[in-house]
């Protein structure tokens, strides 16, 4: 029992140092080894971001984890939710917890897309026209605090462990931080990484200014999702690629309180400039499918 209780704690610990050393190692990579040309000063662009995610990482850390946990410990106890009544394997049990996290998150990013009033919240997060790593965890608080109803919903009626939580929630950190950066990884090595977890490449589609790209490639840790599901396109050259939402292009749109206040503002029609276009991508007849990665 004394090992069950600290392992959690020792693994939250080991995990916030992982998290700075990867932080500032992609601030790094990117620096050296940029994937997509920058369109805003970055200094004004880290600080606006970091203010951001400090309010993230309290809301998440306040309420979203603690709820999570505490459901956890309670299915535990109670035996409740499908792993906690089938027995099986610890580490059967974790594989398919992990799975089963990673699937269900796929689906609340894409409904986030779907219904109008949770991407009002969600786009705070797409306008951000130049991602890279400190675009990872730049979401409305209020976004970031309503999930906390998806995250309980997962925990509960799966019946994750604590150990199980923890170990997801460090590797969608990861993953989250990753996917995001701008980081030109050598092509090959990309293309291998690709066939299991999201990739810089893979996740510049899904922030595209194109409608229809941008409703792509919601998976956070392993990009099979997409592909079962049929929501994967890889098939876009990065350098044509335009970071963003059409409708909010403007270095206004990025300031700091206009972030904070931008879900409770009328919408523009996000898919459309202020002249009236619409981004639209026409692929030659030769161009590979949808699900090969292309540079």
């Amino acid at each position: 029992m004394i090992f069950a209780v600290q392992a959690p704690s020792t693994l939250e610990a080991w995990a916030k140092v992982i998290f700075i050393a990867a932080f500032l190692l992609l601030l790094l990579l990117e620096a050296l080894f940029p994937l997509r040309r920058r369109t805003r000063p970055w200094g004004r662009h880290l600080l606006t971001n970091l203010a951001m995610t400090v309010l993230v990482f309290a809301v998440g850390g306040l309420v979203v984890r603690r709820s999570a946990l505490a459901v956890a410990e309670y299915a535990a106890v109670y035996h409740l939710g499908l792993l906690q009544i089938i027995p099986l394997p610890g580490w059967l049990q974790l594989i398919l917890g992990f799975l089963f996290l990673d699937w269900t998150f796929y689906h609340w990013h894409r409904i986030n897309h779907r219904y109008p009033l949770l991407f009002r919240f969600h786009n705070v997060h797409h306008i951000d026209p130049d991602m890279d790593v400190s675009t990872s965890f730049r979401f409305h608080w209020l976004e970031v605090l309503y999930s906390t109803v998806f995250r309980v919903a997962q925990v509960g009626v799966f019946g994750i462990s604590v150990v199980t939580y923890i170990i997801y929630e460090i590797c969608f950190q990861l993953a989250t931080m990753f996917h995001h950066a701008n980081l030109r990884l050598p092509f090959r090595l990309e293309k291998v990484l690709n066939y299991v977890l999201v990739t810089p490449r893979m996740h510049g589609v899904h922030h595209s200014v194109v409608a229809n790209e941008n409703y792509s490639n919601f998976s956070v840790v392993c990009r099979w999702w997409d592909y079962f599901h049929k929501t994967l396109r890889l098939n876009i050259p990065q350098q044509e690629i335009t970071i963003g939402v059409p409708a909010y292009l403007e270095s206004k749109d990025n300031r700091l309180v206009n972030l904070l206040l931008l879900p409770f503002r009328k919408q523009r029609y996000y898919w459309r400039t202020p002249e009236g276009e619409r981004p639209r991508r026409q692929l030659s007849p030769g161009a590979p499918p949808p699900t090969v990665l292309v540079e």
